[in-house]
């Protein structure tokens, strides 16, 4: 199984340039099932990061695909 960020509010904000869900990219979203394991992680990593730079909301937590 792949953990995914998803959080299931898909909504992408053009000023942002990240889904104000789970603060990926829309690359990252859309090659997120073919990532490697280091690759998810270190996406998964910078989200944190993201979000309070951006200033959204913590996030919930993480679910499987």
């Amino acid at each position: 199984m792949i953990d995914s960020p998803c959080v299931n509010v898909c909504h992408m904000s053009p000023r942002l340039g990240v889904c104000t869900g789970c603060c990926r990219t829309l690359v990252e979203i859309s090659r997120w099932s073919e990532l490697g394991e280091a690759e998810r992680a270190r996406v998964m990593a910078a989200l944190p990061g993201r979000r309070r730079r951006l200033g959204l909301a913590e996030a919930a937590p993480t679910r499987s695909l």
